[in-house]
């Protein structure tokens, strides 16, 4: 399976941007995640085979995810974006189904290349 994100870019402090993963097989479980410069990787948001729904504490309320599961293709719709959102963000897939693993990425056995976001003044 091949992911290729799209949607990154630069925008203002309470800026929106929607991020786009195309899957080209079938997924199971798909997540998020974003590295910042001399940050460990931080996990996002996710979407679990079992349907469950996580995100990291630091985006609730301000991040969306979604799938389209005819196409196995994830999103990631960013509202009110901050400064300590900047990071190349990363979308992986993988064929566990419980929730419980969203936010482990040794669990995910594919990655994209990337997409990175920049929010800035």
């Amino acid at each position: 399976v091949q992911l290729v994100e799209s949607g990154g870019g630069s925008v203002q402090p309470g800026g929106s941007l929607r991020l786009s993963c195309a899957a080209s097989g079938y997924t199971s479980s798909m997540g998020w995640f974003r590295q910042a410069p001399g940050k460990e990787r931080e996990g996002v948001a996710g979407i679990s085979g079992d349907g469950n729904i996580r995100y990291g504490d630091s985006v609730k309320g301000r991040f969306t995810v979604s799938k389209d599961n005819a196409k196995s293709n994830l999103y990631l719709t960013m509202n009110s974006l901050k400064p300590e959102d900047t990071g190349m963000y990363y979308c992986a897939a993988g064929a566990f189904a419980s929730a419980a693993w969203i936010f482990s990425p040794w669990r995910y056995d594919y990655w994209g290349q990337g997409t990175q976001v920049t929010v800035s003044s």
